[in-house]
């Protein structure tokens, strides 16, 4: 499995920005008639993290969804940081040039080294 990560352009500063989750989904119940106190902390998977981005970065999240869908997944990795897996390191280049097809300079992805 090849990992890497994903950059899009920052809608305000356009600099390169990656989505991470800070604090997990905190989902609660109300009830008409009586006091609930179930909560259940979830956190986002890849695309669920990406599609919140739409209009703080420069792309339609759903586009670049189809775009890597195509060639791997994207993943939250260790509940926290987005990326993209893939199978062979040949998918990550043809990904590259996908993503620079589609979108220019708007998105990129940069291998990470295995820890």
């Amino acid at each position: 499995m090849i990992r890497a990560k994903i950059w899009f352009r920052c809608a305000a500063m356009h600099d390169p920005v990656t989505p991470i989750v800070v604090q997990p989904a905190i989902i609660g119940w109300e009830a008409k008639k009586r006091s609930v106190g179930t909560q259940i902390e979830r956190a986002f998977n890849g695309e669920e993290l990406l599609q919140r981005m739409k209009g703080w970065i420069t792309l339609d999240p759903k586009k670049v969804i189809e775009v890597v869908s195509r060639y791997g997944r994207l993943k939250v990795l260790d509940d926290r940081e987005l990326v993209v897996e893939v199978e062979k390191s040949e998918d990550i280049q043809k990904l590259q040039k996908a993503l620079q097809e589609a979108f220019g300079e708007e998105c990129d992805v940069e291998p990470i080294s295995k820890r």
